[in-house]
């Protein structure tokens, strides 16, 4: 799991989701803008890192973590398309053993956030990992992504103090299903 979730899309409808058995990618519209959520792959390596670059400054994962999130087994790696290019991303690690998943990261462009992408990304990872428990670390400042959360289901479990590296606390919050 990440040092960092960082998550700033905030929440909009959007006119479709996509059930236990998955498409391999879902088109969903906005008032402002058509989208696909599609999935990851070591080819989006180039855009994966400039996303990571513009939503964690102070976070980013190296470029070795990168590849391992697009690569290692048991990752859910779902893509944000919009206007032809890469805008959002989020990772579910799949911990089967465990009967749980970490959403390790997920961010959205800022010139995209409030569209729904970040939802969407959240939503169709979720379904994804079918498993009965999803946590996820969230920044403690971070109120629109911790308001967004609530709003889908996640409680506040724990809080890890100094966790980032500028060391702000995280919040540890869980989703039972």
């Amino acid at each position: 799991m990440r040092k960092r979730g960082i998550f700033t899309a905030y929440a909009l409808r959007f006119t479709d989701a996509a059930p236990r058995n998955a498409p391999h990618s879902v088109t969903l519209q906005t008032p402002a803008n058509t989208f696909s959520i599609e999935p990851a792959s070591w080819r989006d390596l180039g855009a994966l890192r400039q996303i990571e670059q513009i939503c964690f400054p102070l976070d980013a994962w190296p470029l070795l973590d990168l590849l391992g999130v697009l690569t290692f087994p048991n990752v859910v790696r779902l893509k944000a398309v919009a206007e032809n290019r890469m805008v959002g991303f989020v990772a579910g690690d799949l911990r089967r053993s465990e009967r749980l998943a970490w959403i390790a990261t997920i961010g959205v462009l800022p010139e995209f956030r409030g569209q729904g992408i970040g939802t969407a990304l959240l939503t169709t990872c979720e379904e994804r990992l079918n498993v009965p428990t999803i946590k996820l670390c969230v920044r403690k400042s971070n109120d629109t992504a911790i308001r967004l959360y609530l709003r889908y289901g996640y409680v506040k479990v724990d809080e890890w103090p100094r966790y980032y590296t500028d060391r702000e606390a995280a919040i540890v919050m869980e989703k039972k299903r």
